[in-house]
C-alpha cells in the first residue's frame, strides 16, 4: 500500500484554446478619424431616411434628460442610465445600415430595428457593463462634490456660476481629473465593442477586450478620434434646441462603424 508522498501529482491545468476567431489591431493613422467622419456622411446622405430617424431618436431623448435636468434634478441620474441602456441599441441600428451597405445589400430601416436580436445577450452584458461604471461615475461624483465643493451644493439654476466660483478651483480640478478616469474608461470599452458584436457576434468580454486593445495600440489616434466626438456633440448641443444631434447623432454612428472595421482586422 503507497503512503501519500508515492503518489504522482496531477498534471498541471492546461486552459482550453479560445473560441474567439483571431483579430489584429491594424496600423492607424493620424487622418483616419478624418477618414471615418467622411465615410459617415457618405452612408448618411446615402440612407438619410433611416438616418435621420435615429438622429430624432437621439435628438429627442438629449431633450428629454435636459427637461427632467431642469424639472426634478434628482431624476437625472435614472434618465441618464435610461438613455445609456437605450442608446446602443439605437446605435446598432445605424452599424447594421453602414454593414449592409459595404456588403452591397439594401440598408432598409426594418433590418436596422431587428438586428439587435440576435446579439441580445452580448448587449445585454455589455449594456450592463457600461450602466455599472455610469453608476460608480455618479457615486464618485457626489464623493468629489461633498469634499471638495466650497460654496454649498449648487442649485440646477445656478450650477455653472457655482462650480466656477473661484473658490471651487479644487473641486474643478479633482472632478474633472475622476470624470476623465471613467470617461476613458467608457470610451475604451464601448468605441468599437458594439459594431464588432453585430459583425462577428462576439460575447461582451471579447468585444470589450477587442475594443481596449485598439485603444491602447494607437491611444494618440484615438484620443483625436473621442476628441472630435465631443467637440462634434458639444457643437450639436450648442445650436438651438440642439437641434444639430439629428445630423451630428447618425453621423457618429455611421463613423463609428467605419471606425471598427478600419482598426480591426480578422484573420
Amino acid at each position: 500500500m503507497s503512503n501519500y508522498q508515492d503518489e504522482v501529482p496531477p498534471p498541471p491545468y492546461v486552459p482550453p484554446p479560445s473560441e474567439a476567431p483571431p483579430r489584429e489591431v491594424i496600423a492607424l493613422i493620424w487622418s483616419a478619424p478624418l477618414a471615418w467622419l467622411g465615410l459617415g456622411w457618405r452612408d448618411l446622405t446615402a440612407s438619410p431616411g433611416v438616418s435621420l430617424f435615429y438622429g430624432l431618436a437621439f435628438w429627442c431623448m438629449a431633450l428629454l434628460l435636459g427637461e427632467v435636468f431642469r424639472a426634478s434634478t434628482e431624476y437625472t441620474m435614472m434618465m441618464a442610465s435610461g438613455c445609456l441602456l437605450l442608446g446602443p441599441f439605437l446605435a446598432m441600428g445605424l452599424y447594421e445600415v453602414s454593414r449592409r451597405r459595404e456588403l452591397g445589400l439594401s440598408a432598409d430601416f426594418a433590418s436596422s430595428m431587428t438586428c439587435w436580436k440576435s446579439h441580445l445577450r452580448s448587449m445585454g452584458m455589455l449594456v450592463g457593463v457600461l450602466i455599472v461604471l455610469e453608476l460608480i461615475w455618479g457615486r464618485a461624483s457626489l464623493v468629489v462634490i461633498a469634499v471638495f465643493f466650497n460654496t454649498g451644493l449648487p442649485s440646477n439654476v445656478g450650477a455653472a456660476q457655482a462650480v466656477f466660483n473661484p473658490d471651487n478651483w479644487e473641486f474643478v480640478l479633482v472632478y474633472t481629473l475622476v470624470g476623465g478616469v471613467f470617461a476613458a474608461l467608457v470610451f475604451a470599452i464601448s468605441v468599437v465593442s458594439i459594431p464588432m458584436i453585430l459583425d462577428r457576434d462576439t460575447d461582451a468580454i471579447t468585444a470589450a477586450i477587442g475594443s481596449i486593445e485598439v485603444v491602447v495600440t494607437h491611444p494618440g489616434v484615438m484620443l483625436l478620434w473621442g476628441a472630435l466626438i465631443t467637440a462634434l456633440v458639444a457643437t450639436a448641443l450648442l445650436l438651438p434646441w440642439a437641434m444639430g444631434l439629428l445630423l451630428v447623432g447618425p453621423l457618429l454612428g455611421h463613423a463609428t462603424w467605419h471606425a471598427y472595421r478600419g482598426s480591426v482586422r480578422w484573420l
